[in-house]
């Protein structure tokens, strides 16, 4: 901005600027008092604490997830938050069980590794096989004729999640079909200090399916250097996965219900499930507790808005998505009378703003929030907005929003032993939390045009 352009701004009545933003200049008391709420202590993160602390990590089918699904519900009941409640839904029950990997040769060492959720365990006694590394899907499909008996370790460094997640997603598969015995990865992250990732994985019900685990970055690329000069590289790895029959979960809801239109809903959140290491602090147990808090500081300071603000742990998210699809399901009915869909779930670190999803009209009015956000760096609104968990009920036309934060460490701690709350700064979640209390606050009173 020129110095001619700031003085202008400088002069202009705070009138006029009321004219220019009507939404912002409406709400910008209520919004200063969510975020001065917010940011005045370290709730939020002493609830993550409790959560994380208390339960550890929380796999569908787990009791640790039943466990903290009811100490939530007692929480928000003796908050005094609105129909608090569990949905039902049943979940798929993936167990890891023992399991461990050892380089064999050339030399004997022992490789932190974590299973792929989903993956079949391995036979009793383990597999001991010569290892065939590959790049890409293409280079496996290269060497094919050197796959069969062998154990194919897929070394793709980190570019980003979506382009290098599909070798977790399907690398089993791709393996198999060439005749490998079994499926290895470089764990999915851009960082490593020798720590595996787990994550889901899949297979295609026409071709064998073989175990599939994931190693770290720096064993990855020491098997590749062996491999790259010629020496031969054998692994033995033993898993006990299995898959037990489905179990029962629940979506886990508390709300604050509006003054004028009860009936019409702003939903968000979180998913309340993890995977089975560490506590999922990050991912996502943080989601869930910002957009708690965030009812929890309007029903506090007395800011009830015109329609219900719905705050939903999702159950399932990370190895089937059973929670998000049971709630489309459970309120189909509903869906006409659902302004706007909020999705917490990549780590409350500083937040940055909101994607966004919608119509023109519902984007414009949008837009007009988020200057209200400044305060928080939260003011940025980008051109999409989604999740698993909001994923279903968006294809049935409810607008989405996903929070979006500075990324930078997540995947450095994504699906590992390391998700723990101390990854988190109590003050980046606070502002987490006034950020979407203020956006739904927001929408909340004034609605959204389909």
């Amino acid at each position: 901005m020129s110095w001619k352009l700031g003085l202008i701004a400088f002069l202009v009545p705070a009138s006029l600027v009321g004219q220019a933003n009507p939404v912002a200049a409406r709400h910008q008391a209520a919004a200063d008092q969510l975020i001065a709420a917010a940011l005045a202590d370290s709730a939020a993160w002493n609830k993550i604490a409790e959560l994380t602390d208390r339960f550890g990590h929380r796999i569908s089918g787990s009791a640790s997830l039943e466990r903290a699904i009811d100490w939530i519900i007692e929480r928000m009941k003796a908050e005094r938050l609105d129909n608090v409640r569990g949905e039902p839904v049943m979940v798929p029950r993936w167990v890891r069980g023992q399991e461990s990997a050892q380089l064999v040769e050339p030399r004997s060492v022992n490789l932190p590794m974590l299973g792929l959720g989903g993956s079949i365990g391995t036979p009793p006694g383990g597999i001991t096989a010569e290892v065939l590394v590959v790049t890409s899907f293409a280079d496996l499909k290269a060497q094919a004729d050197r796959a069969r008996g062998k154990i194919v370790l897929f070394d793709v460094p980190f570019t980003n999640y979506g382009a290098t997640v599909q070798y977790r997603g399907r690398g089993a598969t791709e393996a198999a079909r060439v005749g490998a015995v079994a499926s290895m990865i470089r764990s999915v992250g851009p960082f490593g200090m020798r720590t595996p990732h787990t994550g889901g994985m899949g297979y295609d019900s026409t071709v064998t399916k073989i175990p599939a685990f994931a190693i770290t970055a720096e064993d990855a690329a020491m098997i590749h250097r062996i491999h790259r000069r010629g020496e031969r590289v054998v692994v033995k790895v033993e898993m006990a996965a299995q898959m037990l029959p489905d179990a029962p979960s629940r979506n886990v809801i508390g709300e604050i219900v509006g003054r004028e239109r009860p009936d019409e809903i702003v939903v968000m959140g979180g998913h309340i499930d993890s995977w089975d290491v560490g506590t999922g602090a990050m991912d996502d147990a943080g989601g869930v507790v910002i957009a708690w808090e965030a009812i929890r500081l309007m029903q506090r300071l007395g800011l009830r808005p015109k329609r219900t603000i719905r705050v939903v742990g999702w159950t399932n998210e990370e190895n089937g998505g059973r929670g998000g699809q049971a709630y489309r399901d459970a309120h189909r009915g509903e869906m006409a009378k659902h302004v706007l869909a909020i999705e917490s779930d990549g780590g409350v670190f500083r937040p940055t703003g909101f994607g966004f999803t919608g119509s023109d009209q519902a984007r414009a009015l949008i837009r007009q929030i988020a200057p209200l956000l400044r305060a928080v760096g939260a003011d940025s609104i980008g051109p999409q907005g989604g999740g698993a968990d909001i994923g279903p009920i968006m294809q049935l036309g409810v607008p989405g929003m996903s929070h979006n934060v500075d990324g930078t460490r997540y995947f450095w701690y994504h699906h590992t032993e390391a998700d723990n709350v101390d990854k988190l700064d109590p003050r980046e979640v606070a502002m987490n939390v006034a950020a979407i209390a203020v956006m739904a606050y927001v929408v909340a009173e004034e609605g959204l045009p389909r």
